[in-house]
């Protein structure tokens, strides 16, 4: 059976935002074809719509400035981003970070306490990933009794309007390698990041279905969760995804366009 057959208790609709709403880039990104009207046909619908990113580059008030310009109907209150969740995790654990963060971001961490840092939070810091600064990150990691390690995500690369761009896995794994030691996600596809966005939606996982383009983190890391994860053939897909060894979506669409169709179409049939 079909993923759009079976979707009649759907509630809740978790959306990617890079490589499904839009391609970022530095002249400010462009939007998917039809992104801008399927985020209207479901927000005019009766499901719960939140968006649920990866994104570290900038700030959530940003970002959330930078869709609407480009047509999007979309509020900060929906939008689910690593920097205000690791500033939540660091305040209830009494840590203070060295930040290896993007320049853009370094607002979302106004208040936090940055002295004697008894932790590294790595971001997508993009042109700052120098080798001073990682290893500037390095060395407070291996002062540390209990090296602390947290990182804004874990996706290999993204894709931008000039191609595809390292992401912030790649310099995680190369300090816990250099370190050894683990470092915690926040952000997908952590669980804890994934049931804040459903809680906030007050459905559960069973009725949440998450649209992304990483099948990893987002489609798998969703399942893991107990939502469903649909995969879209743009941003950073690989037609290597559709035999992927590990991760089995509960279904391919070429954009969002046709996932929202599919899903409005057929869940009150």
């Amino acid at each position: 059976m079909a993923w759009y057959e079976s979707c009649g208790n759907v509630r809740g609709v978790l959306l990617d935002i890079s490589g499904v709403l839009y391609d970022s880039g530095d002249d400010g990104g462009i939007p998917i074809d039809g992104s801008i009207d399927a985020v209207k046909r479901l927000k005019s619908s009766d499901l719960q719509v939140r968006f649920c990113t990866n994104e570290s580059q900038i700030t959530r008030e940003k970002l959330v400035t930078k869709l609407r310009k480009l047509g999007f109907d979309i509020e900060s209150k929906e939008v689910f981003a690593p920097p205000p969740a690791v500033c939540h995790v660091m305040k209830e654990r009494g840590l203070r970070p060295h930040l290896l963060v993007h320049p853009d971001s370094m607002p979302e961490y106004d208040g936090i306490d940055t002295t004697n840092p008894n932790c590294v939070v790595i971001g997508d810091a993009a042109d700052s990933f120098s080798y001073e600064n990682l290893n500037t990150a390095f060395r407070v990691l291996m002062g540390l009794e209990n090296p602390v390690l947290l990182s804004l995500g874990r996706g290999k690369y993204y894709k931008e309007t000039d191609g595809l761009k390292l992401d912030v896995g790649a310099y995680m794994k190369a300090l816990e390698y250099a370190c050894d030691c683990q470092g915690e996600v926040v952000g997908k596809p952590a669980k804890a990041f994934f049931m804040s966005a459903v809680e906030d939606m007050g459905v559960t996982s069973q009725t949440t279905l998450m649209v992304g383009d990483d099948i990893v983190n987002d489609v798998g890391g969703a399942q893991k969760c107990g939502l469903r994860g649909i995969q879209v053939r743009t941003g950073k897909f690989r037609p290597s995804d559709e035999t992927h060894p590990d991760v089995k979506p509960d279904g391919f669409v070429d954009n969002l366009a046709q996932a929202v169709d599919l899903l409005l179409t057929n869940r009150n049939k």
